[in-house]
């Protein structure tokens, strides 16, 4: 018997897992949200949202995104308006899997009230990590395009040590920036310092940004402020990498004339083909652990 999986909406990053997923044995694809796609893909069953047999899905394939607060699922490829309200949640197939990159405190209460099965990709340490990679090296594009200076040599600061400002530090460093990272946790710091990096407290962050040239934060919290802002040179670039609205003073860094971006997606941007192999991987690793699929 197939199963029925139903990808609805997605960035640049699903068309690779699309191609992906159509290797799958017993296994029929429902495209919703790709009508206005150029390229089309040959033997799927591309369908409008209202056409979806809700009650025959075996798996539900969510955007990065997710869906906003109010269950709207945005589509790259589409103009068609999608809203995943309850009474949808509580129509699929007992014991279909969601998929989703984030989730919100909708999708996480919608789908806790209809017992539905969800599945936040990104929360994830194998998907996190494997996109680290992309994420740095757009990261480093940027760094590049936003700059008149060369990283080689440049003092950078990464702010947090989890999935994302490992690798960022690590490839900034292996670049020939002088790299140091603020984190919290005394584990972080010693592992920081055994990386060759310098170490700094996150709470004595201001204390060390009078000469940074370049500072990357990951923290999805305010934690380039103020009191950090103030103290930069004036040519220096501010890359926030973390989670809309992201963790800087954008107001007072624009006051102060200093660069800031808020770089969002950025594996859907630079590398979308190897992103989104990495989200076929995984998704099908899972179906696999969970007997969705035939080994």
């Amino acid at each position: 018997m197939k199963r029925l999986i139903a990808v609805i909406g997605g960035d640049a990053r699903y068309l690779e897992l699309i191609r992906q997923l159509k290797s799958l044995s017993d296994t029929e694809i429902i495209l919703v949200g790709y009508d206005k796609l150029e390229q089309g893909f040959t033997g799927l069953n591309q369908m409008d949202f209202g056409d979806l047999e809700i009650d025959q899905l075996d798996v539900v394939i969510l955007p990065i995104t997710g869906t906003d607060k109010e269950g709207n699922v945005e589509t790259v490829f589409s103009d068609q308006e999608i809203a995943l309200t309850k009474e949808w949640f509580e129509q699929l197939n007992e014991g279909a899997l969601v998929f989703t990159g984030i989730t919100n405190d909708y999708l996480s209460s919608v789908t806790q009230d209809t017992n539905t099965d969800l599945v936040p990709l990104l929360n994830r340490d194998d998907v996190a990590i494997y996109n680290s990679i992309p994420t740095a090296e757009g990261t480093i594009m940027m760094a590049i395009e936003h700059t008149d200076y060369t990283i080689h040599s440049s003092k950078v600061i990464v702010a947090g040590f989890g999935r994302v400002g490992h690798t960022v530090a690590n490839k900034f460093s292996a670049l020939g920036a002088k790299v140091s990272v603020a984190a919290r946790s005394t584990k972080d710091l010693a592992r920081i310092t055994e990386m060759g990096l310098h170490a700094i407290p996150l709470d004595d962050l201001a204390d060390y940004t009078n000469e940074c040239d370049i500072l990357i934060n990951t923290i999805p919290a305010l934690v380039i402020d103020k009191n950090s802002i103030q103290h930069l040179p004036p040519h220096a670039l501010i890359l926030d990498l973390a989670s809309k609205p992201g963790g800087t003073d954008f107001e007072f860094a624009k006051q102060r004339g200093i660069k800031a971006i808020l770089s969002r997606s950025l594996p859907s941007i630079v590398a979308p083909k190897t992103a989104g192999k990495i989200l076929a991987d995984v998704i099908t690793q899972i179906l696999y652990d969970r007997k969705e699929l035939d080994v």
